[in-house]
């Protein structure tokens, strides 16, 4: 079938503020001077390295204590798409400052979403895989030139001590007793926490700013912790680790990234990551100019929580099934649940970047795959809710024991992918809502004295329903029309109002179908103090047996078709096989939630 292609000119790109900012850095010349070394280090090593091949350089840093979800996916496209499209490089890099949450497992699942997505990390022959646990001997030294130039110093308040002397929007902070020691106290102290001797929580180190600041941030941010913990990495090599906010502009700096994108709650931390830039030029330990950190509006999608915690506590309390259940926002749910990469790539375009929270409906996600599956997908019939229907007079018409051989394009709109091929006898399955034997207003299908088209095959004349003890329909019966066949002389001189869906009895393969829906029924499950796990919708998951054309046979896992009348289906990545086939539905035909 067509592959979908996740090409840069394939998909439309429209300009914003990021886009803007590059612009006018590449016509200034702000980075035009920069050195690369080849591999990411201080000041002196790239200023021996080469004139920077790269036009910018971008990254995408994940830390890796847990599962990438549809948020992270628009990071992804965003980062990675503005390297590809001026001419640069983005840095694949684990944040992995923590090493109580972080896991080798989750390093794995990421750099598969990464490349899934269509991106790498490899240029012109060279890795651009990063992380951030092998710089811990140059953020180390940062912390001692930080302590030596009187910037830093070692505070031994109690976690509730300085809080209380935080102070807070209204109030300034109070200095620390300890702030006042000098750069030899500090350092001799600061390497007693390195070496072990002090325990767990009993000092950090912070940077020396403003206590008085207007921005909370930038009173004396702690920058270094005791934390007896075995990192994934660096194994017990450290019983100290750098915060976050201290290590991310470092880890930018040595990597020579030219525009660091982040999400709009780093905003209030730039002020800081601007000073820490400032004072380690000063001291001649990174290149200038620095990177530049600039934020835009995190992914608000209706229908969705995007939170870890709570992702987490769906599979840990079992309301859905692990991190790759369909109806999760993870990469690896959209993934199993049929979502391709050119999908994404065209949704993180369309919704654009910005610095004001907004609302995506969850309806746009869904356009994008559709989109990108009626081109690409093949088509079946499959019948989800069948009830048998017989054709009475099928042996008179057509021949005792004949098997009518009929046909229908692979994809409408690509002949060239041929046909698929199915057999119509005296019995067919047909979908149970396709008759009523008092037919409702509108209703064109099966009714006694109807007629319908059964699609690619025959005329027929519904007469009648054999019944169960209740009343409920177990067969329908109807004849057959004779010389009605699509496609032959003469099918069209008997005009009827309804077409309806149908899998041959003789060759029908059994297959289990998962209806997948929203898994909340609120469009903003978590807003407002709302416990999220009230709005779950009972009815995100109906697992039926349906009955699908022979081509679906030989369908692989992972495979996605259009079954005609109902949506985009996909073979399921896990569970499917040719002995017992398994299609997780992907996406309606259209948005049933906008009616």
């Amino acid at each position: 079938m067509p592959a979908a292609s996740v090409a840069a000119a394939d998909i439309v790109k429209s300009s914003n503020f990021l886009r803007q900012i590059i612009e006018n850095d590449l016509s200034q010349g702000t980075y035009a001077q920069r050195h690369w070394a080849g591999t990411p280090g201080d000041a002196a090593h790239h200023a021996a390295g080469a004139p920077d091949p790269a036009k910018i350089r971008t990254r995408f840093p994940p830390e890796p204590n847990g599962y990438l979800h549809v948020g992270h996916a628009k990071s992804i496209c965003l980062n990675f798409g503005l390297a590809r499209d001026y001419g640069g490089v983005c840095h694949m890099r684990f944040d992995d400052t923590n090493p109580e949450k972080e896991d080798t497992e989750y390093v794995n699942s990421i750099l598969d979403a990464v490349q899934w997505l269509g991106f790498d990390w490899q240029v012109n022959g060279q890795s651009h895989l990063f992380q951030a646990s092998d710089y811990f001997d140059l953020m180390y030294r940062a912390a001692e030139y930080l302590i030596e130039s009187g910037n830093a110093y070692v505070d031994e308040q109690t976690p509730d001590q300085m809080r209380a002397n935080r102070g807070d929007f209204g109030k300034p902070g109070v200095d620390s007793p300890y702030r006042s020691r000098s750069p030899a106290e500090n350092l001799a102290r600061f390497r007693e926490m390195r070496d072990g001797q002090h325990a767990d929580g009993a000092m950090v180190l912070r940077s020396k700013i403003d206590m008085a600041s207007p921005n909370i941030n930038m009173r004396d941010p702690a920058i270094y912790r005791i934390r007896r913990a075995t990192h994934h990495n660096t194994g017990d090599k450290w019983c100290i680790y750098p915060m976050y906010t201290f290590a991310h502009p470092i880890e930018d700096a040595l990597e020579q990234i030219t525009h660091s994108i982040c999400t709009l709650e780093f905003e209030d931390q730039r002020p800081f990551y601007d000073w820490l830039m400032a004072r380690l030029i000063e001291g001649g330990l990174l290149a200038d100019p620095p990177p530049r950190q600039y934020e835009f509006a995190r992914l608000n999608l209706t229908y969705v929580i995007t939170s870890k915690r709570r992702l987490a506590q769906l599979v840990t309390e079992n309301k859905v099934n692990g991190w790759d259940d369909p109806r999760m926002p993870t990469i690896v749910g959209l993934r199993r649940r049929g979502y391709t990469p050119a999908a994404l790539q065209t949704f993180a375009e369309r919704i654009g970047v910005t610095k004001s929270d907004s609302w995506i409906d969850y309806a746009t996600l869904e356009g994008c795959l559709r989109e990108d599956l009626d081109v690409s997908a093949p088509r079946a019939m499959a019948v989800l809710d069948p009830v048998k229907l017989i054709l009475t007079n099928w042996h008179e018409v057509m021949g005792q024991g004949i098997l009518d051989d009929c046909s229908a394009p692979v994809h409408p709109h690509h002949p060239e992918l041929g046909k698929r091929h199915f057999k119509m006898g005296q019995e067919v399955w047909i979908e149970r809502s396709d008759f009523m034997e008092v037919p409702s207003k509108g209703f064109f299908r099966l009714f006694p004295g109807n007629r319908v088209r059964l699609k690619y095959g025959h005329v027929i004349e519904c007469t009648d329903a054999i019944k169960d003890e209740a009343g409920s329909a177990i067969a329908i019966r109807a004849t057959v029309i004779k010389d009605t066949k699509s496609g032959t002389p003469g099918s069209d001189r008997i005009k009827v109002k309804g077409v309806i869906t149908w899998v041959g009895a003789d060759d029908g393969v059994p297959a289990q179908v998962r209806l997948y829906d929203r898994l909340f029924l609120d469009p903003q499950p978590d807003v407002g103090g709302k416990d999220f796990l009230e709005s779950l919708n009972p009815d995100s998951l109906k697992v039926t047996t349906a009955i699908v054309e022979p081509s679906l046979a030989m369908a692989q896992p992972d495979d996605k078709f259009q079954f005609e009348r109902h949506g985009y289906f996909v073979a399921d990545r896990v569970d499917h096989s040719q002995g017992k086939p398994v299609f997780n539905l992907a996406v309606g035909l259209k948005d049933s939630w906008g009616r």
